[in-house]
């Protein structure tokens, strides 16, 4: 997951946890899109990237931004805060605030398998601590494999997949060149079906929908 690189400094969030959510039941936002809806839950065992996430959803930061980046079988992005009301002719992904989220990789329990959460971040040569941005997140549509693809994905990154990944990426999909380098921190629960509608739109050069869709809003999801 390859983005722009932003201009934001990759440091770690301090003085920042909203603790208040612990580790009991996990939160559940919903996202209204011009396609529908889709609701997410954050897991626990991401916490700063959950609180972080949360902080956003809260300050209505995500309101009004763009899908900016879709690629057919693969996944779905957005959070570039320059988004917002952006000309068609404007090149969008570096668009993000001054901080970083330290990486909560937590892998081999959460991979990339179809509708998965994750964050976005800069690429490994100019952030080799895979720091996440603070806006931008992507969900995963990816493409179904078949148990020769994933054996010989093995043996050339010399990786053993496990048995829940092998049944989730030939039944469902994903995208497991993935795994392992990016923080997974959340997955859809329901709504594929928009992210699916989102991911078949047509796009530009840069990946970006030649139409605009835009989340209208994210709110917590009342328990």
């Amino acid at each position: 997951m390859k983005r722009v690189v932003f201009f934001a400094l990759l440091c770690c969030i301090t003085g920042f946890s909203m603790n208040i959510y612990g580790q009991g039941r996990e939160v559940v936002v919903r996202m209204d899109t011009d396609m529908g809806k889709i609701t997410l839950k954050l897991y626990n065992e991401t916490p700063q990237h959950r609180d972080n996430f949360i902080k956003n959803v809260t300050e209505g930061r995500y309101n009004g931004l763009l899908f900016h980046r879709v690629i057919r079988l693969f996944m779905i992005q957005a959070g570039d805060i320059n988004s917002k009301d952006a000309p068609m002719d404007k090149k969008l992904g570096d668009g993000d605030l001054d901080y970083t989220i330290p990486a909560e990789i937590v892998y081999p329990k959460y991979f990339h398998k179809r509708g998965q959460l994750c964050a976005a971040r800069t690429g490994d040569d100019v952030n080799p601590e895979r720091a996440s941005s603070a806006t931008q997140f992507y969900i995963v549509t990816g493409k179904h494999y078949t148990e020769r693809e994933l054996s010989k994905m093995e043996r050339e990154q010399n990786i053993k997949l496990t048995e829940e990944q092998r049944q989730a990426y030939m039944i469902d999909g994903g995208a497991p060149h993935l795994d392992g380098a990016y923080t997974v921190f959340g997955e859809v629960v329901k709504g594929m079906k928009v992210v699916d509608k989102i991911q078949m739109v047509q796009t530009d050069t840069n990946d970006r929908p030649l139409k605009n869709i835009k989340i209208k809003s994210i709110k917590i999801k009342k328990k």
